[in-house]
């Protein structure tokens, strides 16, 4: 092991560690040195003028060379606050001895020497002294506030392991310091039985005792690695092993943590019996940077857990898991729905007078540092991974929310259309989940519009159309999305209790160019009155698109001609 990873090595050492990782962001030493240098230039420059009594003439004037003096003590004195700025303790120190060492030399020139110049600095290092001591003990201050603060950002609450910021900073700074280590994503199993069947204060004790036993083994140096145990969330935690010889040695340390994990835990009087699924990855080997080393790990530890239930070790198998890039994007969907990152914007819908029917609610969704990610990249990679039904309940969180504040303000017969993901309308809770968030906001169901595609209908005929029936009675309104561009059937559409028909964008575009798109779109807009469907075209345009639609009988409209998606307080002002 290198000296100069001691810093960095195990969880009793998180705060220095951490220390260790934002000291590399201060000032150099090197700068240290530089200001001791300028201090003494500018120290002795004053010395060397105000030994000097000559004059230099200015447009005629007679200045003396001792004015400058006060310039390059001023300097001298700069240096001194930067030292206690910069360096804190250290530079403290420093410059006390700096000041104290010059009062001798300053009252000899004035006693023995009669050089009256030095009354101006004797007073000016008094002064010096007394800022950078109230400087410093301010410092003290807010450094130990700020340590306050940096443990609490570093520290999972509930166990006092290093939580997730913690496991992220030092896998950047291990990345850039160690040749090769292994991260393992560890979650527990049947931890949720648990919380459900002896309430989450047990559950809670449970986890600070797996916490412990972990945190104990990891101090003890018995895996002969170098081990650092995280609480990543919930029952998930995370372990590098670093300073391993062989792949055997890296699966003995995993080993003794799951052992020590099966080793009954009492509770209350009460017995547990705990296993998990421990999931791991290499770095280089498996990848070259934090987030995708998280991603490997977690990914061969769902891929265990789906093995009924999995109880075990796993290697990460690129050959197993997805594409590296739906691993990122699944790890970015997961961070937005923790950190506010999916948000709403709202695409007017007008009539054909102008008048402003409602809006489309648009899913977005934005990155840690504020890029924005594309609803086709991400909405595909929700959908394959499971949590398009989170994504789901976050927007119609935010769209009941938007016409709870407008319901407030004033009587609006405004409408908010949604989509849902057909595997989300499907399941057997969704009715209740939308009866909740309608009845906790007060929102009249009539003002929302579920947006549904056709695909609805391939794998279950009878139970969509019940499903769509239980949603229509609710007093929502339903709206086939995109017809005519999948799975289409009149037979079902004359089935489905639906209020609008939208057409495509696809078939809007090439309105003008071709008379068979126009008597396309007119027939479109034909069977869906029939139907006693209102109808909506998408991604208008331009003015001959909207005169055309006008003509063919069309009763709304929703595209760029007349209203960009815009944000939930801009959508606010157009109500």
């Amino acid at each position: 092991m290198k000296n100069d990873d001691v810093a960095l090595d195990g969880n009793k050492n998180i705060n220095n560690a951490l220390d260790s990782l934002y000291s590399r962001k201060q000032a150099p030493w090197t700068a240290f040195a530089f200001i001791l240098l300028l201090y003494a230039l500018a120290t002795l420059l004053v010395f060397k003028i105000g030994m000097n009594d000559g004059i230099f003439s200015v447009f005629g004037n007679p200045i003396p060379y001792s004015i400058f003096t006060g310039v390059f003590s001023s300097v001298a004195n700069l240096c001194i606050i930067f030292l206690v700025v910069f360096f804190r303790k250290p530079g403290y120190i420093t410059a006390v001895a700096i000041l104290l060492t010059q009062f001798p030399i300053m009252l000899m020139r004035l006693i023995v020497m009669k050089n009256y110049t030095a009354i101006p600095g004797i007073f000016s290092n008094i002064f010096t002294l007394i800022a950078i001591t109230i400087i410093f003990v301010s410092n003290i201050a807010l450094r130990n506030y700020q340590q306050r603060i940096q443990h609490q950002a570093i520290t999972d609450s509930l166990t006092g392991l290093p939580n997730r910021f913690a496991c992220t900073e030092l896998l950047e700074e291990f990345i850039k310091r160690e040749p090769h280590f292994a991260v393992v994503s560890i979650d527990l199993n049947n931890f949720k039985g648990i919380n459900d069947t002896m309430g989450h204060e047990v559950g809670n004790k449970v986890l600070t005792e797996v916490a412990s036993r972990w945190k104990k083994l990891a101090d003890s140096g018995k895996t002969q690695t170098v081990d650092f145990v995280t609480r990543f969330s919930g029952d998930e935690f995370t372990l590098i092993i670093r300073c391993y010889k062989s792949d055997g040695m890296l699966l003995d340390t995993i080993n003794a943590y799951k052992s020590e994990l099966e080793k009954t835990i009492t509770i209350d009087n009460c017995d547990y019996f705990l296993t998990a699924c421990f999931g791991y990855a290499e770095f280089p080997a498996d990848a070259n940077n934090g987030t995708f080393l998280l991603s490997c790990a977690d990914a061969a530890m769902h891929n265990l857990k789906k093995q009924n239930g999995g109880n075990g070790i796993i290697r990460f198998v690129p050959e197993l898991m997805r594409t590296e890039h739906t691993l990122e994007t699944e790890r970015k969907i997961r961070s937005a729905l923790e950190n506010n990152g999916i948000y709403l914007n709202l695409q007017p819908q007008y009539d054909m007078n102008h008048k402003l029917r409602g809006f489309e609610a648009l899913a977005r969704m934005k990155d840690l540092d504020g890029s924005m990610i594309s609803p086709a990249e991400f909405i595909p990679v929700a959908e394959k991974t499971g949590l398009i039904d989170r994504v789901d309940i976050t927007v119609f969180k935010q769209v009941v929310s938007f016409l709870a504040d407008i319901l407030a303000k004033k009587e609006s017969d405004i409408i908010v259309g949604f989509n849902v993901s057909v595997r989300h309308l499907m399941k057997n809770n969704f009715i209740e989940e939308i009866k909740e968030l309608i009845s906790s906001s007060g929102v009249p169901a009539r003002h929302l519009e579920l947006e549904i595609t056709e695909s609805i209908m391939i794998d279950s005929v009878d139970k969509a159309l019940e499903r769509i029936k239980e949603i229509k009675d609710m007093g929502i309104k339903i709206a086939i999305d995109d017809f005519g561009t999948g799975y289409s059937s009149l037979n079902y559409l004359n089935k489905l209790p639906a209020d609008l028909l939208k057409i495509d964008k696809a078939f809007i575009d090439p309105l003008n160019s071709s008379e068979a798109s126009k008597q396309y779109v007119a027939t479109i807009v034909n069977i869906g009155h029939v139907m006693k469907f209102e109808v909506i075209s998408e991604g208008v345009e331009t003015e001959a698109q909207l005169q055309t639609l006008t003509s063919i009988g069309c009763d709304f409209i929703q595209g760029y001609l007349w209203g960009k998606p815009v944000s939930i307080e801009e959508a606010a002002k157009l109500v």
